[in-house]
């Protein structure tokens, strides 16, 4: 790899901050994480990662970017008790009011708590030789050349009794501090515009909590999967995990938040749309007490839009987009991310940042408006909704008939909601004609509950 400057500093070391360090340690003599907390022992949870106790999947396509970036990670995690599993097989996906077939694909996820997979991510990263840590310490603002074309690092104190604020130099400074970054007013504090702010409503609360998993639960399935409607604004996934266990999160729109009460937890269980969750926890050893949080808003800081912006600054992860986390998108728009970045160091520093702004923007549009799509339809029912959105749901709700029999048409979609494809690749010909030939049959499924609206791609 070509070098193309001697220090690039990230702050944050959360999964954002370390797969943007991986990337620049192929083009920085050096790179130094700049982090709050202090790092725990392996897989041990940490108070500056308080979504690190709830459920976490890391599709298909973030499995395969952390891959490229650290060869034999997944046989390491593999090693370490994580499993993988078939997107169709060894899954109950239950969607549109109806099961999605069971049948070989392909198509692997990694089964892993959040808390252990970054630890191996953070002993990949910093067992790189050009890559440090300092722990313990707040980032107080940027630094900037006289004329403020350019950021030129950062100021910091160390979290100990008597330090003093430090400024560390930099060619380049990554924030990825998180959904609370305060690059916007540090902006601002340099005469620059801050992003234009897009904000979406998601209303959500969930509530998680770890189960004992045994051999005889579900047949061997690995994953259930339960998508809210606007009839049922309520829904479920639970995966598999390493040490036996299952972590599942119970999640509902507003006005039908799961509850974190043993009766209530379970009595919401019991009115799932599908019965696999509660058939498991009836009788299953809770390992944890439920743990509830709340998601007000999806996110969206609009850096590529803005005409003036300083070089030597760059900003990744939830610092610039945050999604509502039960679509479970976090962890793998971060990989694809760092990937962007990657790409974009590879051409040189000449106009980094506009380079990686509208490279990221890209990345973030697929799972941007899965989201908000969704989180718009089942918030806002009586919002307007454009012609083309509407054809959209009447299809994506045949396709989810046709999905329950027809794996060709289940793997279209699951590769769009892995983040592998566009949406649009669910319209293709051969695709289509799937779709139509499986509504023309005649569909028996057990628990079906057809009629019901199916959640869409792409209502904007």
């Amino acid at each position: 790899m070509k070098q193309i400057g001697q220090h690039a500093l990230v702050i944050g070391a959360s999964m954002g901050g370390l797969l943007a360090a991986r990337a620049l340690a192929d083009y920085y003599r050096q790179v130094t994480l700049l982090e709050r907390d202090s790092f725990p022992a392996r897989g041990e949870q940490r108070k500056g990662v308080p979504q690190g106790r709830h459920t976490h999947a890391l599709l298909a396509q973030g499995r395969q970017v952390m891959e490229a970036f650290f060869p034999g990670l997944t046989q390491q995690l593999v090693e370490q008790g994580a499993l993988l599993s078939d997107a169709l097989a060894e899954a109950r996906r239950f969607i549109g009011g109806g099961y999605y077939c069971q049948t070989q694909t392909g198509l692997l996820s990694l089964m892993i708590s959040r808390p252990v997979l970054e630890a191996q991510i953070r002993r990949r990263v910093l067992a790189l030789p050009n890559v440090q840590a300092l722990e313990n310490c707040d980032v107080l603002g940027l630094t900037a050349t006289e004329d403020r074309e350019r950021v030129s690092g950062v100021r910091l104190v160390r979290r100990q009794a008597g330090s003093a604020e430090e400024v560390l130099s930099a060619d380049v400074v990554v924030d990825a501090s998180g959904r609370g970054s305060r690059t916007p007013a540090w902006l601002e504090s340099l005469d620059y515009a801050p992003p234009e702010e897009e904000q979406v409503r998601a209303g959500m609360g969930y509530v998680t909590r770890i189960y004992q998993r045994q051999p005889d639960h579900l047949q061997g399935a690995k994953v259930v999967m339960i998508i809210p409607t606007p009839q049922v604004k309520r829904g479920a996934i639970m995966l598999a995990q390493e040490g036996d266990r299952w972590t599942l999160t119970l999640a509902g729109y507003p006005g039908d938040h799961p509850p974190t009460d043993e009766p209530g937890f379970l009595d919401y269980a019991r009115g799932l749309p599908a019965p696999d969750v509660y058939e498991v926890i009836k009788n299953a050893r809770p390992l944890s007490e439920p743990l509830a949080a709340k998601f007000p808003t999806n996110l969206r800081r609009r850096y590529e839009t803005l005409a003036r912006f300083p070089s030597g600054l760059l900003i990744t992860g939830d610092a610039i987009c945050s999604f509502n986390p039960v679509y479970g998108q976090g962890m793998t728009v971060a990989a694809m991310e760092a990937a962007a970045l990657a790409a974009c160091l590879a051409e040189g520093p000449e106009q980094l940042a506009h380079r990686f702004f509208a490279r990221v923007s890209k990345v973030i549009d697929i799972p941007w408006n899965i989201t908000v799509g969704n989180d718009r339809r089942l918030v806002e029912p009586d919002r307007p909704v454009p012609s083309l959105a509407r054809f959209i749901n009447w299809y994506m709700g045949k396709l989810h008939l046709a999905a329950r029999r027809d794996p060709v048409a289940a793997l279209a979609f699951l590769k769009v909601t892995n983040l592998m494809v566009p949406p649009a690749s669910v319209l293709h010909p051969r695709i289509a004609l799937r779709v139509v030939w499986g509504n023309l049959r005649p569909v028996k499924v057990k628990d079906s509950t057809e009629g019901k609206p199916a959640p869409s791609l792409m209502q904007g």
